[in-house]
């Protein structure tokens, strides 16, 4: 992956990691002010924690390079990689998200995915010399970036928005940037089931991958729908 790219993912994980340490300061309450620090701390330590272990994904393939590791130790990490990725990515779910916030969480998991998938084909790629799988992991890093600026993005904005929050008319934030964001990252989801269930001549090689497809591409549309403005 190139080195623009890993920068671009980091200083965008660093804006959240900026943003979740006031959160709580534009609370009324203290308990709901103290909740809203819990929270705004563990989702910092999720992305300190993502940040860190593709730091340590990419340096480990520079040591394979430079000789200081063999390949078969370079796997072994890998494998071991992915494990640890699988095991942060759950703790989205643990999080008592505040419903304003439910969104960019989301996203942040996605995004979190989105990056895992990339590393496993960048794995594919390393163990079988794929060069198609390559190809797959930068376009899914791209991606995994994507929905993470498209995250901080709903993040900032629902963080405004709790300056005037109120419960009978709950902020809506401005819908330009979102629109053309939500449109573009629907169409990439709908890329990947293209890719994950069809064939090389566009086709299904049964009827079971054709339901698995139009689950996938009616859960691509649902997630539109759901977070356009």
């Amino acid at each position: 992956m190139k080195k623009n790219k890993i920068q671009n993912i980091t200083i965008a994980v660093i804006g959240i990691i900026i943003v979740v340490g006031i959160i709580a300061y534009n609370y009324s309450s203290e308990q709901t002010k103290q909740k809203g620090f819990q929270f705004g701390n563990e989702l910092a330590q999720i992305q300190q924690d993502v940040t860190e272990l593709q730091t340590k994904f990419y340096s480990e393939k520079t040591q394979w390079d430079e000789g200081d590791i063999t390949k078969e130790e370079l796997i072994k990490n890998y494998e071991e990689h992915v494990e640890k990725f699988e095991s942060i990515i759950s703790k989205y779910d643990e999080l008592a998200t505040p419903e304003l916030f439910e969104s960019s969480v989301e996203l942040f998991k996605i995004s979190s995915e989105t990056q895992l998938k990339s590393d496993v084909e960048y794995i594919k790629w390393i163990t079988t010399g794929d060069e198609l799988a390559k190809v797959r992991s930068d376009t899914q890093i791209q991606e995994a970036y994507e929905y993470e600026n498209l995250g901080l993005i709903e993040f900032q904005l629902a963080k405004a928005g709790i300056i005037e929050f109120d419960e009978a008319d709950k902020f809506s934030p401005p819908d330009k940037v979102l629109k053309q964001k939500v449109i573009q990252i629907s169409e990439n989801m709908k890329n990947e089931c293209d890719s994950e269930f069809k064939n090389e001549m566009n086709e299904f090689d049964s009827d079971g991958i054709e339901v698995e497809w139009f689950n996938c591409f009616n859960k691509a549309e649902k997630w539109k729908k759901d977070h356009l403005p």
